[in-house]
């Protein structure tokens, strides 16, 4: 019993004294925060604001007198600017929600991606100014052309236009008059009806059969391909081989002397058998002997 009552006597005096210590402590943490340490007032005594630590403020104390100090200065009433008219929101603004908000903006995407294809599409079909393969190709004045012609062995090709340029004889125009169209004629009958030296004829470069470019023969004089050895003369008809017809050429117009090909039109070639020049290899063949 006597133990217990010990103890807990030593229990009161241990509370009380930790009582006085958070006491003690408190007071310095409140003269700390309202002026400097004691060393900092020490050094400048003159300053009327630094106190000695026993007449100075507690925090509480200091901020009541700032209270006070506050409430006794008079207040300047400024004059305010007069508010903004009030303006209603717009009611479907507001009311949207979170759903309508993903409704309207997926619909708005679809337009726009359809908009965006429709112009895709009108652009694509809409006709434009286009050159080369495909368009009409303005090639040049009739005697320039026989002169390259001439130049390159009796042959002139076009890359631009996969094309051909062969003179063509006056002497067979008759003849081809009942044969070709009148697009062929255009430029076949030039050199008569224009008085130039020959005509010229556009002939496409794929081959009627399997569609290999044709080349010519210099030594033959005629065109020679040499996927399957079908064989045609210097104008494009068929000489031999495997190729169901003569062949393909284009549409032609002369103005002026201006000979001008349509690479957008192609005219299937001549029916087997058409000679209208009468011309046979004036040399060695390239791939081989003609099968008639």
């Amino acid at each position: 019993m006597v133990l217990d009552m010990a103890t807990i006597l030593a229990a009161i005096i241990l509370v009380v004294l930790a009582a006085l210590v958070l006491l003690g402590a408190s007071r310095r943490r409140d003269h700390r925060a309202v002026g400097l340490s004691k060393e900092a007032r020490l050094r400048d005594k003159t300053n009327p604001s630094l106190l000695v630590e026993d007449e100075a403020l507690t925090g509480r104390e200091f901020e009541l007198a700032a209270l006070e100090t506050r409430n006794d200065e008079e207040v300047e009433i400024v004059e305010t600017v007069p508010p903004e008219p009030f303006v209603a929101p717009d009611p479907m603004t507001v009311g949207i929600s979170r759903r309508q908000f993903f409704n309207r903006g997926i619909t708005g995407m679809m337009g726009l991606s359809i908009a965006g294809f429709g112009g895709a599409s009108l652009a694509f079909l809409w006709p434009q100014g286009v050159s080369g393969f495909g368009s009409k190709i303005k090639v040049g004045n009739i005697p320039e052309i026989l002169a390259e012609i001439k130049a390159n062995n009796g042959f002139l090709y076009k890359p631009e236009g996969r094309m051909w340029l062969t003179a063509y004889p006056n002497g067979a125009v008759e003849k081809a008059r009942n044969t070709y169209s009148s697009s062929e004629i255009s430029g076949m009958a030039s050199g008569v009806d224009q008085g130039f030296e020959a005509g010229v004829v556009a002939l496409y470069q794929k081959c009627p059969h399997l569609g290999c470019r044709v080349p010519n023969c210099v030594s033959s004089q005629w065109f020679e391909c040499p996927c399957h050895g079908s064989q045609y003369n210097q104008v494009g008809e068929k000489r031999g081989g495997p190729a169901p017809r003569g062949m393909d050429r284009f549409a032609v117009s002369v103005n002026d002397g201006v000979l001008t090909v349509n690479t957008g039109a192609i005219i299937q070639g001549p029916p087997i058998g058409t000679n209208t020049t009468g011309q046979e290899a004036e040399g060695p063949n390239c791939i081989g002997q003609s099968d008639h």
